[in-house]
This record gives structure tokens, sequence and C-alpha cells, in this order.
């Protein structure tokens, strides 16, 4: 039986040797570049360069700074993918499969 394959990656802002990478705003600075790859990118309007891409989200796992990139963008423009992939890949972050989880429901009291 085959493994199904995470359908998020996350990149860490940790180099493989354990530093923190910097600058501080790298995760938002990599996320702004490829606001412009989102599902609705042919949607114009008011505030619609404002927002970053479903596929490329930056965020804190475990107060470090990530970006989760999911799979979806590698199949909207493989350019991208390439991009970000190889952004990790030059500056040594580790890289990690996972899967999103939604969010808990809150417990009834």
């Amino acid at each position: 039986m085959d493994t199904p394959q995470a359908q998020q990656i996350f990149i860490q802002g940790v180099t493989r040797s354990g530093r923190t990478f910097r600058p501080s705003d790298w995760a938002e600075r990599l996320a702004g570049v490829l606001s412009p790859f989102h599902p609705q990118a042919q949607q114009q309007g008011p505030g619609a360069h404002l927002r970053y891409s479903p596929w490329v989200v930056p965020t804190v796992v475990g107060g470090v700074k990530c970006v989760v990139v999911d799979r979806a963008l590698r199949d909207y423009d493989e350019r991208a993918w390439d991009f970000v992939m190889a952004f990790a890949r030059d500056n040594d972050l580790v890289v990690t499969e996972a899967c999103l989880l939604p969010e808990a429901a809150p417990k009834p009291r």
C-alpha cells in the first residue's frame, strides 16, 4: 500500500545547522512575492493585490516562522513551485512534509 503524500510542505525559518534564518520577515517576504499565484488571480478590484496566495502562507509553528506551501501551487504553476523550493534549498532551510489539520471546534460547556 502506498503512503499518501502530504498536501503541504512547511519551510521552517531554521537552517539545517540549527541557525535562525534572517531577516526576521523572510516568511512574509516570500509569501508576498508569491501572492499573484492565486486561484482567483484574474480577479481585479480594490484590495486584490493585498492578499497572500492560499498556497503560500506565512505562519508560526512552535515559535518558529514558517511558510506553508500547498502542493496545489505546483499544479497551478510549476515555475512558482520550483522558485519556492529553490529558495528553501539555496538557504539550507528545513523542509518538512505535513498536513494542516482543521482547527478543533470549541467544546460545549
